[in-house]
């Protein structure tokens, strides 16, 4: 299976030699049903596919998926056997910096606390597998609010986190993988362009120093319009970004690409990657309200059914999970949740339901909301995945990634 760098180089290859453009997706794993309908997507679509996982969704404590790197790398590939799928399939670490793990911050760890606690977690996932670390030291609470990590102390951190993973791989006998840099962050100060030049000047410098040239990032993480709360896709600077790293070998990956206006202009303008993560969330969440609504309507022909109250369930989970305060805005800090206007609430449910997919409450909702629907539906749960892997497919086919095996291997 070809590593993630060299799919990097094809893409730059042929749109150098006026050949097919493409960007590749990254799906965010963030439940069980999303990293199954990744699966099927990609099969359907004989396309690659990377799967983006954050320290708050895969760890050494479980995430809030329930998966440490080995069990979630074990999940990717049984959904591939069931699926009849050798197709190349990459597992991840997305945004891999010290207090980008919720608990860590939380906690209040230190610097030297939060490296080590990131350190264990990088041995982690090459002990598991994965095939790119992005390695994003952007964060730092000891910084007012809304200033950037100095580019050398953000260089430095870079180089030295690339050098305990090499001297790791290299230790536990590893053959070589991809890394990311940078981060897409308004904090992580990587909007300006001549910032970043400095950055990507002083990066390159550094890891030579270091003797890590040989890990130098296929893909750089930066600023193109979008947010969380934005999907305005900004490609003149995109395509300004891809002038200045394709001659490195590198290229612009995009992080918040979740309802995107026109994706189809990333690969028109050369962005190399993109992560999608909390649209498939939604998806799901939709999906199983739909199925609940197919339920109610089963119970009144049936009174004796005991109803699943998923939706409720969910809601319950969300707000004691306490998770949605991290998206308030600034007016709406301090609020409580039965405080804030009815479509915000389901905002904040919808984008939240993510980490409560394992709350057990939430499962059992789930297994009776099934049961339910079982005389009707042969399989409910299929019904979700598809759902959510029609949504992957969409990306596939903007992304130009559709039947893309045979070009990028040739």
């Amino acid at each position: 299976m070809k590593r993630i760098d060299e799919w990097v180089r094809a893409l730059i290859r042929l749109r150098e030699t006026g050949g097919r453009k493409m960007t590749l997706l990254a799906v965010c794993p963030n439940s069980a049903a999303v990293a199954e309908a990744a699966v099927v997507a990609a099969r359907r679509g004989r396309a690659p596919m990377l799967f983006a996982a954050t320290l708050n969704q895969v760890d050494r404590d479980g995430g809030y998926t329930g998966w440490t790197a080995p069990q979630f790398v074990s999940a990717i590939q049984d959904f591939a056997a069931r699926q009849g799928w050798d197709g190349p399939l990459y597992s991840c670490l997305d945004h891999g910096g010290p207090w980008l793990k919720d608990r860590h911050r939380s906690e209040g760890l230190s610097l030297e606390s939060a490296m080590a606690e990131l350190k264990l977690s990088l041995s982690a996932c090459l002990q598991a597998g994965y095939q790119l670390l992005h390695i994003d030291p952007t964060v730092d609470p000891g910084l007012p609010s809304g200033e950037p990590l100095p580019v050398e102390l953000l260089v430095q951190r870079t180089v030295d986190l690339i050098a305990f993973a090499e001297a790791e791989r290299g230790r536990l006998g590893l053959a070589p993988i991809a890394y990311e840099v940078g981060s897409e962050e308004v904090h992580g100060g990587l909007v300006d362009l001549t910032r970043f030049e400095v950055y990507l000047t002083r990066l390159r410098a550094e890891l030579r120093a270091a003797n890590l040239a040989q890990a130098w990032p296929c893909f750089v993480v930066a600023q193109v319009g979008t947010d969380l709360h934005t999907t305005s896709f900004d490609p003149e600077a995109a395509g300004r970004l891809y002038a200045r790293v394709a001659g490195l070998g590198s290229l612009i990956k995009g992080h918040y690409t979740d309802g995107v206006d026109h994706p189809e202009a990333y690969p028109a303008s050369g962005m190399g990657g993109a992560n999608v993560g909390p649209e498939f969330t939604a998806v799901e969440f939709e999906a199983l309200r739909e199925l609940e609504a197919r339920e109610r309507s089963g119970l009144t022909r049936k009174p004796t059914m005991p109803p699943s109250a998923i939706e409720a369930a969910i809601e319950q989970a969300v707000v004691e999970s306490g998770r949605w305060r991290k998206w308030l805005q600034p007016e709406e800090l301090g609020a409580e949740f039965p405080d804030l206007p009815a479509p915000r609430r389901e905002w904040l449910v919808r984008t939240g339901a993510r980490y409560i997919w394992t709350d057990l409450r939430v499962l059992e909702a789930r297994r009776i909301l099934y049961e339910n629907l079982r005389p009707e539906l042969d399989d409910p749960h299929a019904l979700v995945v598809e759902r959510i892997a029609a949504r992957i497919g969409e990306y596939l086919q903007a992304f130009g990634l559709v039947d893309s095996l045979e070009i990028l291997d040739s």
